[in-house]
């Protein structure tokens, strides 16, 4: 995995494009978390960036790669799809440098990813009815207008993402495992990076959507599965199809891979308000309610979460702001079967 994975220098030579442009984030162990998983965790707030995720620092260290290029080679634009939070980290960086940007998203995609899009000056276009749809469409595009197509895996963006890990690993270099939610792999392969680079034993625990299962899939039977996609709120990890080069780093570097539903992603949304008062989006709170899932194996352990991303859409986020706690649904459900007999 040599070849695909940034060594330590190229980590630090991405630090300074990210640097640049934004400080480290902060890593806080919360008290009220602490309590509702039993064990000590430290929170990696990736939702304090300025585009609200961790995606921004791989478009600023890829972009400015392209942005150093010679006036010959230089690309007239780019292009790329997603779902909001690598667009965002695309027209953030496309802006910095000068660069033309166009993004693919899928058709209803969040209003409010969309409109923090294109307030970063990129050509929005809808197209698909998922992300693989979205991403075909670009590359066709890419192909007719002559684009550079900016992959959602790439040795840069990698390097960038993995600068992260390594704030989070330098302050707490005794964590036991870190549980990274995957969308196409980028922020797992930069946690496997961060571990070699800075050669900790610390374990890394992958998690998808239960509604979205290919890289567990593929990772349990180790190969390329393909898996529909149906969660409704954890848009972040809806992946159909894995990408090669980050399976192969997964099925290299993981030590597991969790699913967790979109009840569990809800129930992890609300208590990080509840608990830190920071707004987690679905895929942003995935690696809490994996942790909340196992939790009964994490006594007596350390453990680093990120809150990847904070960019939930505000009628989902009030919705789940008012539903019922997991106790109390238990407690209502238990009253309703008594009712019942």
């Amino acid at each position: 995995m040599n070849d695909l994975l940034p060594t330590h220098l190229d980590i630090e030579q991405a630090a300074k494009a990210v640097y640049a442009a934004m400080p480290a984030t902060p890593q806080y162990s919360w008290p009220l978390l602490n309590v509702a998983l039993g064990t000590e965790a430290w929170v990696k707030h990736e939702n304090h960036t300025p585009t609200g995720a961790f995606k921004i620092r791989g478009g600023l260290v890829y972009l400015q790669t392209l942005a150093q290029l010679p006036q010959a080679r230089r690309v007239r634009g780019v292009i790329s799809a997603t779902r909001g939070n690598h667009g965002q980290s695309v027209g953030f960086a496309a802006r910095r440098y000068g660069i033309a940007a166009t993004i693919v998203v899928p058709e209803g995609n969040s209003k409010e990813k969309n409109a923090a899009m294109q307030a970063l000056g990129v050509e929005l276009i809808e197209h698909g009815k998922e992300f693989q749809e979205s991403r075909e469409h670009a590359a066709m595009l890419a192909e007719r207008d002559a684009l550079h197509m900016i992959p959602s895996f790439h040795r840069d963006l990698v390097a960038g993402v993995s600068t992260y890990w390594m704030e989070l690993l330098r302050a707490q270099p005794d964590l036991d495992v870190l549980f990274v939610p995957i969308g196409q792999g980028s922020g797992i392969c930069a946690a496997a990076a961060a571990r070699r680079a800075l050669n900790v034993r610390t374990r890394v625990i992958g998690v998808v959507s239960a509604h979205a299962q290919a890289y567990k899939l593929s990772f349990e039977s180790r190969s390329k599965i393909e898996s529909p996609v149906s969660t409704l709120i954890a848009d972040g990890m809806a992946c159909r199809v894995p990408d090669d080069a980050s399976l192969a780093v997964i099925l290299d570097q993981v030590d597991e891979v969790i699913a967790v539903s979109d009840n569990e992603v809800a129930d992890a949304m609300k208590l990080y308000f509840t608990a830190t008062h920071n707004v987690a989006e679905g895929a942003g709170a995935a690696a809490l309610a994996a942790a909340m899932q196992i939790r009964h194996r994490l006594q007596g352990q350390r453990i680093g979460l990120t809150l990847s991303g904070g960019n939930v859409d505000h009628d989902m986020f009030a919705q789940i702001l008012c539903r019922p706690d997991a106790e109390e649904q238990q407690q209502q459900a238990l009253a309703d079967n008594r009712r019942v007999a």
